[in-house]
């Protein structure tokens, strides 16, 4: 964030940024780098470091299985801790002292990659760490950035966030073009190290604000919370009268405002179970499309430049595409359907995303089946499937993330955003479960080659069938519109 930015900001506003701001982004931004950059190669490293050393052909179905599992399981565990980060921050450690020291977590946790390279229990180990790290961080660092903000400068928050996911966007593009040229040429202790420098880097940048920062005490166990509430209920549904909602028996125990609440919760809900088949196909592209990338002619020729791209390199496409498509949907393509006639209410929009997401995968099937048959393709017809899944992730991620916001009360928003965290964990667990399977000569291991990705797009077609039979009956509420009055009837409307 440059100095002439935030003066020009300060005199057009009359408010100030808070002196934190600095140390916030400049944390975010050296944290993704080290995610992202270890990412960026860990499928091939497993493969190549510990499942299929030799690059045995007959080993390599089952090698790319395990390293997809393990990616996957680990992906699973970072995204499940968020709600657990956010309960003991809120409860017990308030967000500052539970950031700082998961962050040491997370850097012991690149630190074991780094020096046990060559040792698979103490590398799988080093990867539980991060995920923990980065698991339990993640749902305080963004509600930090707004804890920061009062009454007299809150209308420059919306521009903080935009750096805060700048700074997010901006590490992983670095470290996705970086850490596979470090890993190609310098082997994988400086691949794995440089990401733990970073780490390394990204708690001393939060520490050296903790006199800067705006510390939100822990409030406490709130027994009026989602999980309480639903597990009382669930407990006493014996009590239940007729006419009444499972969840209204909790009212006489619990605070009647914060159960309505909960029923918003479980509304939202019924809109994400279809977001894990999204996640499930979404996060392949670090981890199957990477050791796809390995077998295609990576040379690209632009007329006046030609280079070759490293296989870990060429995801670096998704974030390009996707800061791009931000703004051509959002100023663009919506109000131009909106024009047409066409609303592009966000279940549409969840639809669509879906919809894109099955064809993004019958394009990686068709470049799949060519490898299969000793091709290699070019990897532009990759970059084309990027393109199309890049799409579909602004219309289903950013719409879902909208869509939690809007259809929840206040008091439920942090519980929202925990849950659909909790459906790119869903959604990576099932891609392990397949992956494991196919590595144990289970059912899904007929599904190998082309014949995996066509499974996907098979799945997601028949979750797309049953969300447009689901959406238009599906009970809506904004709580942007109606802020008040969270226990009033709420109207069924036709969505689709």
């Amino acid at each position: 964030m440059s100095s002439k930015t935030l003066t020009a900001d300060v005199v057009k506003t009359g408010a100030k940024y808070p002196r934190s701001i600095p140390f916030i982004i400049g944390n975010e931004a050296a944290e993704r780098f080290s995610f992202y950059g270890m990412r960026s190669i860990l499928a091939t490293f497993l493969v190549a470091q510990f499942f299929n050393p030799t690059l045995n052909p007959a080993l390599q179905t089952v090698a790319e299985a395990k390293a997809n599992e393990s990616t996957h399981f680990f992906v699973t565990l970072a995204y499940t801790l968020p709600f657990v980060g956010g309960l003991v921050a809120d409860w017990f450690t308030g967000k500052y002292k539970i950031i700082l020291y998961i962050s040491m977590v997370y850097c012991l946790g690149h630190l074991c990659l780094s020096v046990f390279d060559s040792n698979l229990n103490g590398f799988i180990m080093g990867l539980v760490l991060i995920a923990v790290g980065a698991g339990g961080i993640k749902s305080c660092v963004s509600a930090n950035v707004g804890d920061q903000f009062d009454k007299t400068n809150q209308e420059l928050l919306s521009k903080v966030y935009g750096w805060f996911y700048f700074s997010i966007n901006a590490g992983s593009v670095i470290s996705t073009i970086l850490i596979p040229w470090v890993y190609a040429n310098y082997g994988a202790k400086w691949a794995f190290g440089i990401p733990g420098l970073l780490m390394a880097l990204a708690t001393i940048i939060f520490f050296s604000g903790r006199k800067q920062y705006v510390k939100v005490p822990p409030g406490g166990i709130n027994k009026n919370n989602f999980v309480f509430i639903s597990i009382y209920a669930l407990f006493n549904i014996g009590k239940k009268q007729k006419g009444q909602s499972l969840l209204d028996v909790a009212k006489g125990e619990f605070n009647p405002e914060k159960v309505e609440g909960v029923k918003a919760v479980y509304r939202v809900m019924s809109v994400f179970i279809f977001a894990p088949i999204f996640w499930a196909m979404w996060d392949q592209n670090l981890s199957e499309w990477v050791l796809q990338a390995d077998k295609l002619d990576r040379h690209i020729n632009l007329g006046f430049t030609s280079f070759t791209v490293l296989a870990g390199q060429v995801q670096t496409a998704n974030p390009i595409f996707l800061l791009s498509f931000i703004p051509l949907f959002t100023y663009f393509v919506y109000p131009y359907l909106d024009k047409m006639g066409i609303k592009t209410t966000p279940l549409r929009r969840i639809g669509a995303g879906l919809a894109l997401t099955a064809l993004s995968f019958v394009i990686i099937a068709f470049v799949q089946k060519s490898v299969d048959t000793g091709n290699h393709p070019s990897v532009w017809w990759q970059i084309f499937a990027y393109v199309v899944l890049s799409a579909a992730e602004v219309l289903v991620s950013i719409t879902g993330l909208e869509y939690a916001y809007t259809q929840a009360p206040k008091s439920m928003k942090s519980t929202m955003s925990a849950i659909w965290l909790l459906t790119v964990a869903a959604g990576n667990l099932f891609d392990a479960l397949i992956n494991g399977n196919i590595s144990k000569g289970g059912f899904f291991s007929r599904f190998v080659g082309a014949d995996f990705y066509w499974l996907f797009v098979g799945i997601c077609t028949a979750f797309l069938v049953v969300f447009m039979f689901i959406a238009p009956r599906l009970k809506e509420r904004s709580y942007i519109a109606e802020p008040e009055a969270d226990n009033e009837v709420i109207a069924e409307t036709n969505n689709l």
